[in-house]
């Protein structure tokens, strides 16, 4: 029983180193000089390089190549910086000129809306209630002018007509009094041609 114990944790131990050693292995399979981030490149030259004490021995080739592929890495990360700035430089010229496009376009919204809001009476701009004001004005005005035209166009025409009524009984009173005044002229002469013919007789 305490072999079989025995053999079954020595079973279960070897069965664990075997698992992380294969983890390891693969781990280091995955691990290249050549290829991967600079993290994957050190971590496989540390890996592999020979320890003695508190040193690691790292091969010259090695060290030359993680070198190379760390200023390429850097190079390309100054490359893709600058290539950052000039699109960043080339946004803010952009935001410029549309922040340069938009107050224009509020400046000539706000125009528009002054213009829209004011309106010209006689060559005077003014804003739309004093216009209406002065338009209402002075169409009252001209409407209390024309009722004053009609009534005293109404009251002269009156006035006319009961003087033409007052003029053609008065012609008519002077016609009859010239009538009579001629009558007595013609009487009176009669009269007098009688008395001359009276006195030639006599």
């Amino acid at each position: 029983m305490k072999f079989l114990k025995t053999l079954l944790f020595s079973a279960l131990t070897l069965l664990l180193f075997s698992t992380a050693n294969a983890q390891n292995s693969s781990d280091d399979e995955k691990l290249s000089l050549n290829s991967g981030t600079i993290d994957n490149q050190f971590e496989y030259v540390i890996r592999r390089s020979n320890s003695w004490q508190d040193y690691k021995t790292v091969k010259k080739t090695w060290l030359y190549a993680l070198k190379a592929h760390t200023i390429d890495s850097l190079k390309a990360v100054h490359d893709d910086l600058k290539a950052t700035q000039v699109i960043v430089q080339s946004q803010s010229n952009e935001i410029k000129v549309l922040k340069n496009n938009l107050s224009n376009t509020k400046t000539s919204l706000d125009n528009t809306i002054i213009e829209k809001d004011n309106m010209e009476l006689f060559g005077m701009p003014m804003t739309k209630p004093n216009y209406s004001l002065t338009l209402w004005s002075i169409v009252g005005i001209l409407s209390a002018l024309l009722l004053l035209f009609i009534y005293k166009y109404k009251s002269s025409n009156s006035i006319t007509k009961l003087a033409n009524t007052s003029l053609a009984e008065i012609e008519e009173e002077f016609e009859e009094h010239r009538r009579n005044a001629l009558e007595r002229e013609q009487k009176v002469r009669r009269q007098l041609q009688d008395m001359i013919n009276e006195q030639k007789k006599s």
